[in-house]
Order: structure tokens, then C-alpha cells, then sequence
């Protein structure tokens, strides 16, 4: 569950939000590459304009192909069909249940020790596996300082695997949203997915995809969330507006809900919850949605600017509004009970992705209870400023958010609710 968030913040798409929506904290900072179709080696490659002492991420002349000592891994059996078409009879967030359903379930079947010997003394990893990792982590710590600090409490295998998924979900999110997006094509985003698949079958090309390579093969991870992630960059070069919350819905699953799918296998389920395997991943889910809404309604002003509405244009019109009244940024009682609509919405994600993540394993928790936290405090930010989402940024100034740290690590020890609700029955 994590969040590279903040898709006018920057990263982890053109005009887009960050897939941290995620649960990472992605600022608007990009790194500059520009990727082109490879046809050789059928990837992605980064041609990078490299200033002295820089090294952008995934700068394939800065970061040479990687050797392939990553173990191998056969392809996942089990894979839903993702054709990126909104116009379907299944509602989205019963396809998307669907997919949460079969994550929990590939969880629930994975051996309890994945690895018979574990990354967790640096000095044992094979090969440069260990610079692999050290890079993924100077990338976190970088762009997602908050959530680097937190994830120090997690175990340093868990540690290093969250790592390089943020660097894929950024890597993968800076193809469409970055300062090179408009050189990107739907061929381009093919390669990558093609990458992905090399990556899940242990032939990483450089020595970024060999941290996800090695991650993927150490814990039950799915390649599923990462190829809807993919769609959801599709999206982003096709699609500027959103009928429905039906249509919305499947997008922030695709850019966003889909990490929290990704990472649940490595943070981990507390040996102490009761609770079912598919609760925590739904909470994971919920906690994306939430992040990626959030995201939305901070950037309702930036995402005009681009001519792109992210908000169901029905229920803007219920409302008495319309595309009009957006892009010429107009505060009105209208907006404002509208907004306070939207933000009732997003609440009530937050509301469920609590229910999961206090069912993690406790040196996992820290970070997400930091995500959901501090992103929530964004829609108060947004009450606070009258709706004005126009022409003021919402966002949480950095004394609130070292106040908050603590209260998440306090979180953080609380029992699981499963195990807290059993004790109390027993009193």
C-alpha cells in the first residue's frame, strides 16, 4: 500500500496524477529522460540530456544494461484481461473487485518464507543487486522523503523491495507525465509493457528492473496491478474527460489503487489479524482511490489549465455546472456543494483504507497510516481555502506534517482491528 503520488505534483504523467496517489509522496519534480522505442532490445530506452553530477532515473547511458543474474521467474498463472475500454457492461468496480479477489487469493496460497535467504544482510545479495537497491533507495529518498523515513522502520528486505516498486510506478508514471511526455505513444508504452513481462521472467534490462525483478521473485507479487498501471498511462494519452464516477473510478484504480495491490504482498499481513486476506487488500485498494481523488480535487485548477477535467461530468451537471464554469475557475455556492460532495466521497475511501491498514504487519504500517494522514489533511486544506481549488493549492504545511508522524507511528502500534475487536469480546 503506498502512494508516488500527485499527479499535478508531479510525477509518479502529462497531465495526470501521480500514481502515488499511491502511497508514496511524489513531488512535481521530474526526471529528465526521453524515452524513445527501442527496437532492438523491444524496451524503452532513456536518452538523456545529462547535466554534470546528475543522474536522472532510468538513464540507461548512466545506469549500463544489466547482466541478468536476477533469478528467474515464470509468468503468473493467473491473469485478468485489462483491454483499457471504459465502455463495459460489467460495472468498474466490479472488474476491479475481481482483481482484488484474485491478488488476495495468490497472497493467501504464497508459502509464508519466499526466500530461503533473505536480502536482509546487504553483503549476501549477489552480484550489483545490492547497488541496485541502494539506487532505488537514493531515488525514494529524493523524491518521497516522508515516506523513505518511514519505510525505515520495515524490515530491510521489505524496505529494499518497496523501494524499487516506487521506482517502477515513478519510472513507469514519468513516461506520460514528464518534461519529454508529449514524444510518448501508445507504441512506446507497448515496449514497456514488454519490459515489464522480461522483468517478471527474470530478464531485467538495467539495473533498475533488476531490483523489481529480484522483489517480484521474492514475494508473491502479481504482475496484473502493474500491467493496469500500464493502461492507466494508455488512458492519459487518449482520454481528457470522465462521464461518470463509473468511468473515474477504473482510472484511479489503474494510476493509483494498483500500488496498494503491488505492495500488500511485501508489507505483509500481521500475524495477529483475523481478518481476511482480501479485507487488507481492499483496504490497500481504498487507500489508492482515496490518495488519487484527493489528488484530483487539489489539481481541479492545474488540470484545466491543460484542458483536462478529472471529475464526472453527470454529476457536474446535476449539480447545475458545467465545463464552462471550470475552465473560467468560477467559486460559486454551486461549486462549493459540489466540492463538498466530492470530498465526502474521498473521506469515506480514507474511511476504508484505515479498516486495512491496521492489519499489516506493524513494521509495515508506519508509512501507509503516514500516507493516509497526510493526505487527507489535503481536503481539509481544500475546505479551508473555500473550494477555491482554482487558483490556490491546497496543501499541508510542513509543521503539520511533522506533527502528524507521530500520530501515524502511534497508529502504527495499535492491534489490528480484527484482534483488538476478539480482545474486547473477551473483557
Amino acid at each position: 500500500m503506498m502512494s508516488t503520488t500527485s499527479r499535478s505534483a508531479g510525477s509518479p504523467v502529462c497531465a495526470r496524477r501521480r500514481p502515488g496517489a499511491r502511497f508514496f509522496d511524489v513531488p512535481r519534480r521530474a526526471a529528465t529522460f526521453l524515452a524513445r522505442v527501442d527496437g532492438g532490445r523491444g524496451g524503452l530506452v532513456p536518452s538523456c540530456s545529462v547535466r554534470a553530477g546528475s543522474d536522472p532515473i532510468g538513464c540507461l547511458e548512466v545506469e549500463p544494461p544489466w547482466s541478468g543474474i536476477a533469478p528467474a521467474l515464470p509468468l503468473p498463472s493467473v491473469v485478468v484481461p485489462a483491454d483499457g475500454s471504459l465502455a463495459v457492461a460489467v460495472p468498474s468496480e466490479q472488474r476491479v473487485h475481481d482483481v482484488v479477489l484474485k491478488q488476495a487469493a495468490l497472497a493467501a496460497a504464497a508459502p509464508r518464507t519466499v526466500r530461503p535467504v533473505p536480502l536482509a544482510e546487504p553483503e549476501r545479495a549477489p552480484g550489483g543487486l545490492k547497488a541496485a537497491f541502494d539506487r532505488c533507495g537514493e531515488v525514494c529518498k529524493e523524491y518521497a522523503k516522508t515516506f523513505y523515513l518511514a519505510t525505515q522502520l520495515m524490515t530491510p528486505e521489505r524496505r529494499r523491495a518497496i523501494w524499487a516498486i516506487y521506482v517502477w510506478c515513478r519510472r513507469t508514471d514519468e513516461l506520460v507525465d514528464g518534461p519529454n511526455a508529449s514524444h510518448i505513444s501508445a507504441l512506446a508504452l507497448d515496449r514497456w509493457e514488454s519490459r515489464l513481462e522480461d522483468i517478471f521472467a527474470g530478464r531485467p534490462y538495467d539495473m533498475l528492473d533488476a531490483a523489481l525483478s529480484d522483489t517480484v521473485a521474492a514475494f508473491p507479487v502479481d504482475i496484473q496491478p502493474f500491467r493496469d498501471m500500464i493502461e492507466g498511462m494508455r488512458l492519459d494519452l487518449t482520454k481528457s474527460r470522465y462521464g461518470s464516477f463509473d468511468e473515474l473510478y477504473l482510472y484511479c484504480y489503474y494510476v493509483a489503487g494498483t500500488v496498494g495491490l503491488m505492495t500488500v504482498p511485501v508489507m505483509g499481513v500481521s500475524p495477529d489479524s483475523k481478518a481476511k486476506t482480501e479485507t487488507v487488500y481492499r483496504g490497500a485498494l481504498a487507500l489508492g482511490l482515496a490518495n488519487q481523488l484527493t489528488n484530483i480535487l487539489r489539481d481541479v485548477g492545474e488540470d484545466a489549465r491543460r484542458g483536462r477535467i478529472y471529475l464526472p461530468l453527470d454529476e457536474l451537471e446535476m449539480a447545475g455546472l458545467s465545463e464552462d464554469d471550470i475552465f473560467h475557475g468560477r467559486v460559486t455556492d454551486r461549486w462549493r456543494s459540489f466540492m463538498r460532495g466530492q470530498i465526502t466521497r474521498a473521506r469515506a475511501f480514507f474511511r476504508q483504507a484505515e479498516e486495512g491498514a491496521t492489519e499489516l504487519n506493524q513494521e509495515s504500517r508506519w508509512p501507509v497510516w503516514a500516507s493516509l494522514l497526510l493526505y487527507r489533511q489535503i481536503l481539509d486544506e481544500i475546505e479551508a481555502n473555500d473550494y477555491n481549488n482554482f487558483t490556490r493549492r491546497a496543501y499541508v504545511p510542513k509543521t503539520k506534517k511533522i506533527l502528524a508522524l507521530p500520530t501515524a507511528y502511534y497508529r502504527s502500534l495499535m492491534l489490528p482491528s480484527s484482534q483488538g475487536q476478539s480482545h474486547c469480546s473477551r473483557l
